[in-house]
């Protein structure tokens, strides 16, 4: 489960569709759980297009990710980018 997704019940969640939906939405993601078990997972909708997108994008930072040697200090690459 994502850190940054909220548990509901099933009951609850049954009960308060409506304003989770809203909540998804607006970018909220809900785990549902029974018996504190996840059975399923609310989140927002992302267009298919929009989604390639994003898979391509991760897939080409691989590869630029694969070409470059030893350790990354992300510190480093922001201050050099101040510089610019």
């Amino acid at each position: 489960m994502s850190e940054f997704s909220e548990e509901v019940g099933a009951f609850e969640a049954k009960t308060h569709l409506s304003e989770l939906l809203r909540e998804a939405a607006a970018g909220r993601s809900f785990v549902i759980t029974r018996r504190g078990k996840p059975l399923a997972r609310l989140v927002p909708y992302v267009a298919e297009q929009e989604a390639g997108n994003h898979s391509r994008l991760l897939e080409q930072l691989r590869q630029v990710r694969k070409q470059v040697q030893g350790e990354i200090d992300v510190r480093e690459l922001i201050e050099e980018g101040r510089r610019w």
